[in-house]
């Protein structure tokens, strides 16, 4: 059973991480303004379809989290988690970031042994045969998108 008080709770999460207003949220899943109010005053409880359209049109919001708060939100911060886990913490009790870009190796091919000239010819030809796998944006509010150039293809 859904606990209407936690539910409000993490629907006001959501709203708030969306910089969302109850008329711009009910109005961006096709709800009526009033059924929002409602809702949020605890008059109501949310429909099966009211929960569907949020996890169709937000889909960073997971159905086990808006339902009982298992889970986490947004689903990419599942990512931030286990990265968190990995931090080491100094005697003062301050994070340590993890570095990374420490594991990064770049092969270094045979291109050494090649004048200056045909490296750069050579390095040019390569990076017309690479394809980009994703594109990663990190926001200053510690939030960061995937990107991947193949979601996109037909």
């Amino acid at each position: 059973m859904v606990n209407i008080d936690d539910f409000i709770k993490r629907l006001e999460i959501i709203l708030e991480y969306y910089n969302l207003n109850a008329s711009s949220f009910a109005d961006k899943i096709g709800v009526q303004r009033s059924s929002m109010s409602h809702l949020l005053s605890g008059r109501n409880k949310p429909s099966l379809d009211f929960i569907l359209k949020i996890i169709d049109i937000f889909p960073d919001v997971d159905l086990y989290w808006i339902l009982n708060g298992t889970g986490v939100f947004p689903k990419n911060s599942e990512i931030i988690e286990n990265l968190n886990q990995n931090i080491t913490v100094s005697s003062l009790d301050t994070p340590t970031p993890i570095d990374l870009f420490s594991q990064i190796q770049v092969p270094l091919e045979s291109n050494i042994a090649l004048p200056k000239s045909k490296q750069i010819e050579a390095s040019a030809e390569n990076e017309k045969n690479d394809e980009i796998e994703k594109i990663v944006f990190f926001y200053k509010n510690g939030s960061f998108k995937i990107y991947s150039p193949n979601q996109f293809e037909s």
